[in-house]
């Protein structure tokens, strides 16, 4: 608690490195950036006049940070303590943008990476990993036929395996999100948080980040509701919620338009429902008919291009508002996780000849 006040951290530059004192790097020279920024809370008034909404509905658009989603958060930290410890060699399996990440703070460091990621991962984000300087393995599976590999090969091939919770760093990366948020807000935390939940890294971060501010009195016992949001045909925490489980079963034939999403085993998804409990929160599907038009709504009314998965949160918030589960009044916050600009997009514009323009 005497470490450091609101105060202090309010003179700070505006990154998460602000917060360095609940971060685990203890040397400065170890810090891995590539110029972060505390991502902006983007108010969708039109639509919340739209929806009849009397509180606001806020975007918190992780798309401005580096590589261009918030598996930055997570990877910065990952890598600045692989600095820090002396690890020279890095491996994780990918949907796409945990690599970007890792291959970019990575270099960055001079670290060499490895990459798995499935065969039909957007063709963006493979360019991305590799132009960036990882080895990448296109798989013929999905994300946890990666991970296999990742581990089944760390003995022999000498590499840290940064998969998902299973090295410690990642998740205090993601934590940022939620100490980011309480700033933002006035040390204030909202009536409900939307995310989209894969592995659930940053949900499980921004949890224990409120955790925290509260030991050290930055802010009071309110919680906000969890809300894990999945697509309906991958949605392993929405079924284990529903029936009550503590840990989810793998889901079987995974696909969504929302690749980011696609997940079919967590291995933290005890502590993503453990979250979800503990604040009242739930978890809630939606089909990727439903993200599809979510996306193209927010773009074309309030100008803000999501990523399919960002876009989750916003038919997910629609749904609940029609069945109750969340009220008009309630002061809610979309986590849109990455730029709509790395994502395919459908094919715009109508030819004109200009020497008789007919518009």
């Amino acid at each position: 608690k005497s470490a450091v006040t609101k105060e202090v951290i309010a003179s700070r530059h505006e990154n998460w490195w602000r917060y360095r004192e609940l971060l685990p790097v203890r040397n400065t020279e170890n810090v891995v950036s590539l110029g972060e920024i505390m991502t902006p809370l983007i108010s969708l008034q039109r639509i919340a006049n739209d929806l009849g909404v009397t509180n606001d509905i806020v975007v918190k658009d992780e798309g401005r940070l580096p590589t261009g989603s918030f598996k930055a958060r997570g990877l910065a930290l990952a890598v600045s303590m692989a600095k820090e410890l002396g690890v020279t060699k890095m491996a994780m399996p990918t949907n796409g943008n945990a690599g970007s990440a890792l291959a970019a703070y990575a270099s960055r460091a001079g670290i060499e990476t490895v990459v798995f990621c499935p065969d039909d991962t957007p063709q963006c984000n493979v360019d991305e990993i590799a132009l960036q300087g990882a080895r990448l393995y296109k798989v013929n599976g999905l994300i946890n036929d990666c991970g296999k590999l990742v581990g089944a090969g760390k003995e022999e091939a000498g590499w840290f395996d940064c998969s998902t919770l299973k090295e410690p760093y990642r998740i205090e990366g993601k934590k940022t999100m939620g100490l980011e948020l309480a700033e933002q807000l006035g040390w204030k935390v909202p009536d409900a948080i939307f995310y989209p939940t894969g592995g659930g890294t940053g949900l499980i971060g921004m949890w224990k980040a409120f955790n925290e501010l509260e030991q050290i009195g930055f802010i009071g016992t309110k919680r906000p509701k969890m809300v894990a949001v999945q697509a309906s045909t991958c949605a392993p925490i929405v079924r284990a919620f529903e029936e009550g489980e503590r840990h989810a079963r793998p889901w079987e034939n995974a696909s969504t338009y929302a690749a980011g999403i696609r997940v079919p085993v967590a291995l933290g998804d005890f502590l993503i429902l453990d979250a979800l409990k503990e604040s009242n929160g739930f978890a809630i599907a939606v089909d990727d008919s439903e993200i599809k038009e979510a996306l193209d709504e927010i773009a074309k009314r309030e100008g803000l291009l999501m990523c399919p998965e960002g876009a989750a949160t916003y038919a997910a918030f629609k749904q609940t508002l029609k069945d109750g589960r969340i009220g008009k009044n309630e002061k809610v916050v979309l986590f849109n996780c990455a730029t709509g600009l790395k994502y395919e997009m459908p094919s715009g514009g109508m030819p004109l000849d200009r020497n008789a323009p007919d518009i």
